[in-house]
């Protein structure tokens, strides 16, 4: 067994990810993880499988907001045959149905936002009665998510406070919390975007191709719904491209993501109130 001092540092990163998830699967009997078919949460369903021996023991929920890029749907539906996967859609039918969106002009981005992902995924904690939901954050993506620990309360709302965040000290964190409350468990929270791609070029992960250059000089870096994510300039072609771009730019991952962008603190608003 190899000493892990010595170990590369992507597997140091897997190792405490999979340690993460198997002590929230060893904690919780209600478990979800959220997928959002982007390049980190398909890294953590990855690892999911590796923790689990190949088997996912838990539902994925995917959050559909009608406004995705085609492809993207295509994508995870191919997965979750290819992958035996249990896919559980949560969607804001009510709020869809009266066409209170931005696309229709009558939200603002960030209100919809709420809407159609927070609402819609507080419809299906609370249908499901998961206490515990894995998501694919990582505290060098934005701000407010480096404020986050490992395992996160939110309470009967939904709502986070960041004020009050239980310590996680020599790998011990706090699982057990007030009753109505359901725990987020963050298993990326240590990764970078470079560490992502690096570990998706070792493992030889499939990701959506909305993620290269398609052959206009332009990719997506960060993915949403289309009417709120914009493609930056790039002309990385491969996973080995994507690397070397990032170990030079000096951009934003989420410059391409117009609700960050809408006030200046949109999105920490978003996140107090339960968005992911």
């Amino acid at each position: 067994m190899l000493d892990y001092q010595i170990m590369d540092y992507l597997s140091k990163l897997e190792n405490q990810s999979i340690y993460i998830l198997r002590e929230a699967f060893n904690k919780f009997d209600h478990l979800a993880m959220l997928w959002s078919i982007g390049k980190d949460s398909t890294v953590m369903l990855w690892l999911a499988r590796k923790a689990f021996v190949g088997h996912v023991p838990f539902p994925l929920v995917h959050v559909d907001t009608t406004y995705k890029i085609p492809s993207m749907i295509e994508y995870r539906d191919r997965l979750i045959k290819e992958w035996g996967l249990q896919l559980v859609v949560g969607k804001n039918e009510a709020v869809l149905k009266s066409g209170a969106t931005f696309p229709n002009g009558r939200a603002t981005r960030v209100e919809c936002c709420g809407a159609l992902k927070k609402d819609a995924l507080k419809a299906v904690l609370d249908k499901h009665h998961y206490t515990g939901v894995i998501v694919g954050v990582r505290r060098d993506e934005e701000p407010t998510r480096a404020k986050e620990r490992y395992f996160s309360p939110r309470d009967k709302n939904m709502e986070w406070n960041v004020e009050d965040q239980p310590p996680e000290l020599w790998d011990q964190f706090k699982t057990d919390f007030e009753k109505g409350a359901h725990i987020r468990i963050h298993p990326l929270l240590h990764w970078t975007e470079l560490n992502i791609w690096e570990y998706i070029e070792r493992e030889n992960i499939p990701v959506i191709p909305l993620y290269f250059d398609n052959g206009k000089g332009e990719r997506y870096r960060s993915l949403g719904c289309a009417p709120c994510t914009s493609p930056i300039k790039s002309n990385a072609r491969t996973v080995r491209e994507i690397i070397e771009e990032l170990r030079h730019t000096r951009t934003s991952e989420r410059s391409g993501r117009a609700q960050d962008k809408e006030s200046e603190d949109a999105f920490e608003k978003l996140r107090r109130d339960g968005y992911m």
